[in-house]
């Protein structure tokens, strides 16, 4: 029989993979589950996203490939988008790919940049796509730990050597996943700096710049001067707009690396549907009216969380941005999915251990802001046993 591939055989296995059958098991016991989990939303996307979506179905010219040029008018609005949100102007055309989700973006782009040898930065813990797709290219990933005496950034200037020589792609996100920390100006003006002066290509995943309160508005990292020539960033509908399953983002950056992009996808698929491009389309225009209730309902469900956990003696940072909360593991736990196993059998809460996006999440554990306040609150108050 043939065995696998060498790259396909070095992917990690997936953490806790019999979760989902226990979450069935309780239920099916009449267990009252609380999934906390997963980073998927139970609101509803933009009426007039669904409504678009309807009426592109309805006509047969959108049951069409749509190939990597896609709907013309959504390339457009991106454009427009960029411009009104982050002040950046991009050519929709050149400079702006719509992809199947930016999962699929994420981890496409190392195809067109890495060789055996070359090495990928991957910030600890980080969405698996970074890992994903640096191993099936053939690259070699270095994992940084993300620590609370760097404010969760990847350390740039304590890099080895030998592993920035190597190098040729820096992953960042910011707003973070896991971690929900936000990166200052300054920490982005030095990230484009060192991207240049090392000849580093920087995928800058920004799923969640519209998810921000207090009056914070995450930056794009095509603010700063210079990215262009250096960087690609990731945007995607999916967390901000309530659309996970609809799976639609775009890239946009310099040319030069949109265009690899695109040239990979164009073997890997035939493009974004139309009809789906249609509802992102709608979904984008109700930005200014529709965005901002959406927000607010992740800010109360935050507050409660906090409020509650804290008053039970959990230590975590009130997060300006995301979907999430990073909690501490209670004094005395030693693991992060010891913890959140016994959590789910003992009381019916889900989360993520923070070591299921890597060993350096160890020491925490990920609270998604997924269910209404009040099971919000109630699911705080059963974690508050676990002490």
């Amino acid at each position: 029989m043939p065995a696998f591939s060498k790259r396909f055989e070095s992917l990690p296995p997936y953490p806790l993979a019999d979760v989902p059958m226990l979450k069935r098991e309780l239920r099916a016991r009449g267990v009252d589950l609380i999934d906390l989990g997963v980073g998927d939303a139970d609101l509803s996307p933009p009426p007039s996203a669904v409504a678009a979506l309807q009426a592109a179905a309805e006509d047969p010219l959108n049951s069409r490939y749509s190939f990597q040029l896609g709907l013309t008018e959504f390339r457009q609005e991106v454009g427009t988008w960029m411009e009104h949100r982050f002040g950046v102007k991009v050519d929709p055309f050149r400079e702006v790919l719509p992809l199947i989700g930016s999962k699929e973006g994420i981890f496409h782009l190392p195809i067109a940049l890495l060789d055996p040898g070359d090495v990928a930065i991957i910030p600890d813990p980080g969405y698996q796509a970074y890992l994903g797709g640096t191993v099936l290219a053939g690259g070699e990933p270095y994992i940084v730990p993300l620590r609370p005496e760097n404010d969760f950034l990847v350390p740039l200037d304590s890099l080895p050597v030998e592993v920035v020589r190597r190098a040729k792609i820096l992953y960042l996100n910011y707003p973070n996943n896991p971690t929900a920390a936000a990166a200052p100006r300054s920490y982005l003006e030095e990230a484009v700096e060192f991207c240049h002066v090392h000849d580093l290509v920087l995928a800058y995943d920004n799923a969640y710049s519209e998810i921000a309160f207090d009056g914070y508005s995450p930056p794009s990292i095509l603010e700063i001067p210079g990215a262009c020539e250096v960087a690609i960033e990731f945007h995607s509908l999916s967390k901000s707009y309530n659309m996970t399953g609809w799976r639609v983002g775009w890239a946009v950056g310099g040319e030069r690396w949109v265009g690899a992009l695109q040239r990979v996808k164009s073997f890997a698929d035939t493009g974004v549907p139309f009809t789906i491009q249609h509802a992102a389309l709608a979904a984008l225009r109700a930005h200014g009216s529709w965005l901002p209730g959406n927000v607010d309902t992740f800010r109360r469900r935050r507050d409660a969380a906090v409020q509650t956990l804290r008053g039970a003696g959990f230590t975590l940072e009130i997060p300006c941005a995301t979907m999430y909360l990073w909690v501490a593991l209670p004094e005395g736990e030693a693991s992060s999915e010891a913890f959140a196993r016994r959590l789910l059998l003992e009381q019916g809460v889900a989360v993520l251990p923070g070591a299921a996006l890597g060993s350096g999440g160890e020491g925490f554990f990920r609270i998604a802001l997924t269910v209404p306040e009040d099971r919000i609150r109630e699911a705080a108050t059963r974690i508050a046993r676990m002490r």
